[in-house]
């Protein structure tokens, strides 16, 4: 084991204090906005926006594209947690040694599971909002979701090349 210096702990508490900042702005940003979309579309079919994208209050008692719907609520809820629990536990060792553009891939990851997590323990489906008439509605949190991969991705690809004789 290593000693660590003050400034590279204070670097390991900023890199993770941030990771954690991002994620629980994204998590609150997500259920307010679906709590706000359940409100306002309530009874009604869709409202037409400017744009490709449209609102609908739909409600995914699955994961990702319905899968998993015909599964028990609570089963779907405790795999979805023992995932969050692992992104998160790999999202706190990796944020000291991350690069920023992976860091905030990782937060927008963890921020938009996190949110899904938290709507799906209330009554077993997360809200769904976002309508385009050509892809399955969504919400923000799978906006932050598929936002956060492409980021991860996107930061592997901008590592240096591992140094000649470097310990991997």
């Amino acid at each position: 084991m290593t000693a660590t210096s003050p400034r590279q702990t204070r670097t390991r508490f900023r890199s993770r204090a941030v990771l954690l900042g991002v994620a629980v702005a994204v998590a609150a940003t997500d259920l307010v906005t679906k709590a706000v979309a359940a409100r306002a579309l309530a009874g009604r079919n869709t409202v037409d926006l400017p744009g490709p994208v449209d609102l609908a209050l739909l409600f995914n008692p699955g994961a990702a594209f319905g899968l998993g719907a015909a599964l028990p609520a609570g089963t779907l809820a405790v795999v979805t947690a023992i995932l969050v629990a692992g992104l998160f536990w790999y999202a706190w060792h990796a944020a000291p040694t991350t690069n920023r553009l992976g860091r905030a891939g990782l937060a927008m990851l963890l921020g938009g599971a996190v949110a899904n997590l938290a709507d799906r323990s209330i009554d077993g489906v997360v809200t769904d909002y976002l309508h385009t008439g050509w892809w399955p509605t969504f919400n923000l949190a799978d906006v932050a979701i598929v936002t956060g991969a492409g980021l991860l991705l996107l930061s592997t690809f901008r590592q240096p090349p591992p140094t000649e004789g470097a310990v991997q």
